[in-house]
Parts: C-alpha cells; structure tokens; sequence
C-alpha cells in the first residue's frame, strides 16, 4: 500500500523505535585493533598523520592489548617495526623478530585471553628497499619476485605461529601464498592456526599513513605489479576465488570504504567469514575533519563503520576500535 496508508516514518519516532527496527549492528567484538611493535621500552612515540596512534614498545603494547581487552574488542592486528632491516626482510621471520616478541609476551598474559591475536605477514616493514617481496634487479630493470617471496612469507607465517599467532594474514598479494603458507603451519604441527588471507588488496591513495607508521614505503617504484588495480571488480572476485582454493579460513579486503560495492559482491558470492580494513588513510581524512570542526566525530565515526558492516563485513580492522568500542559500551 502507499501513502497515506504507509506512512514509513512511524518506525523512526522514537531512538527505542529505531533501534528496535536496526538491520545493521555494531557491536565492540567485531572491531581488531592495529599495533605498531617497535624495539625498546617505554616507547610511545605519536605517528604525526595519524591522531591518538603510536608505535609502541612492546611493555606500552601490552597497556594498549589490555585496555582493548577491557573494552571487549574482539582482537589485535599485528605489525613489527625491527631495529634492522635487509633485503631479505630478515626481521619478519627471525624467532626473535619484535612481533614474535611481542606474541610471547602477550599470550603470558591471562588478561588478554578474550583477544584474538592476529600477526600480519609481509615483509614491506622488513626489508631495506620497502617492498612487499624479494627484489630481483637487472640492470636498471627491477621486479618483485614472486615464488622467492612466497617462500619467505610461509617462513614468516610459520615463525609467527610458533611465537603464539592465533591467525596470520598475509597481506602481500604474491601469487600462491595462501598454499604455501598452509603447507608451512601443517608441516610446522600448527594444522589448528587459520590464515586470515588480504585476498582483495588494492593498490591504493589511502595507505600513505600507514607507510609513516610502519616505515615501509617503497624507496623506489611502486608497489602496482602486485597489489590490484583499483578499477577492477571481477578481478577481485578471482583473487578471492584462488585463496579460498588454496585453503585461507576467512578473507580481508582492503581498504574498506572506496571499495563499499567490492565487500558486497563478496559478501553475496562467499560463505567464508569476511572482514574489512578500514586503512589509515580513511583514518586520518576523518580526522583532519574533526580538526576543522568540518564533522561531529563520535557521528562520522560510527556511520563509516556500520557503512562498512552494512555492505558485509563480519569484522572490522579499525584504528577507531578503542573509540568506537567505548561509545557501544
């Protein structure tokens, strides 16, 4: 029937009316937190594009792991910032690497059982040149190798595991990781950790924080001949496709919200669980608005993510996690 039989503004009276009739919910277990794990102690050090986040030693690590915790944040997302890097990212599967050091320390941590701890496996952060794989040069002609990089990314995965990683979720876009990585945790006795894939990756304007954050921006070319392509959906689809074949639990895109319409046609064509970054450049855009008073924060906030869980996101990777946990108490 139409109007004035329909009248649909009878379900958004009252706030009790419209938050009995809510389609999308938020709720702080399905919000995981980025870390940035540096050396030293006593480090909190304010990455500058990015307000209210730190690289943090692994002693004001734990203070940020309990206090998310606290708030019934569902997990951690973890990177490493070594004291040392090389071309073959030596850092980022040393037993002694700094996320490694970091995993052991938080799982002595009773406090921080209800966190799902998940450690981020790419060797951008680690190698002395900024790319997410091995280097092959000749002459004046570079390229990023594929298989020599997978096979250090499933070594990778396999330290971090052993270290206390209860999901590793590569992020480098190689082709054939998700396999590798698999047959490293089986061979390695860890059949139980699940690989948490960034199986829709794109190469995109919005991760310039980020490379502030974590020291890894690429000090020469750009890092298009691996991640995707901005324009293309299907792609994503197939990219998707190869990693749920190879064998990942659950699958991450990325980013989140210039790529609304690519979470929803996965969420429609897969059963796997899904989540999406919400990556630091939408991070630090909203911010500079708040600066400039140009939108009320705790509002702009909360409708990019329940824009991002309405399109079908299961979970949530947000800088906004402490903040937004907070405000759904």
């Amino acid at each position: 029937m139409n109007f004035p039989v329909t009248r649909m503004r009878r379900l958004r009276r009252t706030e009790a009316m419209r938050s009995l009739v809510r389609e999308t919910h938020l709720h702080p277990g399905a919000l995981i937190y980025p870390l940035f794990i540096c050396p030293g102690e006593g480090v909190r050090k304010e990455i500058g594009s990015m307000p209210g986040v730190y690289n943090l030693s692994v002693d004001e690590a734990m203070k940020e792991a309990e206090a998310c915790a606290g708030l019934g944040i569902g997990g951690l997302l973890l990177f490493g910032l070594p004291a040392e890097k090389d071309e073959q990212a030596t850092g980022a599967w040393a037993a002694d690497g700094i996320v490694q050091t970091a995993l052991r320390a938080f799982k002595k941590n009773r406090a921080l059982d209800s966190l799902v701890q998940i450690a981020d496996v790419c060797l951008c952060e680690y190698t002395s040149h900024g790319h997410c794989g091995v280097v092959g040069r000749d002459g004046d002609h570079y390229e990023i190798e594929n298989d020599s990089s997978v096979a250090l990314l499933a070594k990778t995965a396999a330290s971090l595991a052993a270290a206390g990683a209860d999901i590793v979720a590569p992020s480098d876009m190689m082709d054939g990781r998700v396999a590798a990585i698999r047959n490293a945790l089986d061979g390695g006795g860890h059949q139980q950790i699940p690989v948490l894939s960034y199986a829709s990756k794109f190469a995109s304007a919005f991760y310039g924080p980020f490379r502030e954050a974590a020291d890894s921006a690429p000090q020469f070319g750009d890092r298009r001949s691996y991640q995707m392509d901005g324009a293309n959906l299907r792609e994503a689809m197939r990219e998707i496709d190869q990693d749920i074949t190879e064998g990942t639990d659950m699958v991450l895109m990325k980013p989140a919200m210039p790529y609304l319409d690519v979470i929803r046609a996965a969420r429609e064509r897969y059963d796997v669980p899904m989540g999406a970054y919400q990556v630091s450049g939408e991070y630090s855009m909203l911010h500079a608005a708040f600066a400039r008073g140009w939108l009320e924060p705790e509002r702009a906030m909360m409708e990019s993510l329940t824009s991002i869980r309405r399109a079908g996101a299961d979970f949530i990777v947000t800088y906004f996690a402490k903040d937004a946990a907070k405000v759904l108490g």
